[in-house]
């Protein structure tokens, strides 16, 4: 299964410490989660709304939820949104679908 990803925090955090810049950015505590995802050494990608991560059902959730727990100290709530493909028996698909969309525009010009 593939997971596609974002968590990001809202509202001021219980530690003042860890408040989130003036700006609004929540880059400090996305890098966190990502940390967390790169840690799992699951098959991933990040890109600038998303990270897909790639594996079994019960370790791809577990990954999820550890990233969103990372990511509880920057504010008083957490947002999290997800989509899945499943499709049991196939493996290698977070490069094995763009491969076979790149193949499709290729083979429509």
């Amino acid at each position: 299964m593939i997971v596609a990803f974002s968590v990001a925090p809202s509202g001021a955090p219980a530690d003042a410490e860890a408040r989130l810049p003036a700006d609004g950015s929540v880059s400090a505590a996305v890098a966190e989660a990502v940390r967390v995802v790169r840690a799992s050494g699951l098959p991933h990608r990040t890109s600038s709304m998303f990270t897909e991560i790639e594996g079994e059902w019960d370790e791809v959730f577990d990954v999820v939820k550890r990233a969103t727990e990372a990511v509880l100290p920057f504010g008083s709530r957490v947002s999290l949104v997800m989509k899945a493909d499943i499709r049991p028996g196939f493996e290698g698909e977070l490069d094995g679908k763009l491969e076979r969309l790149e193949a499709a525009i290729e083979e429509s010009e």
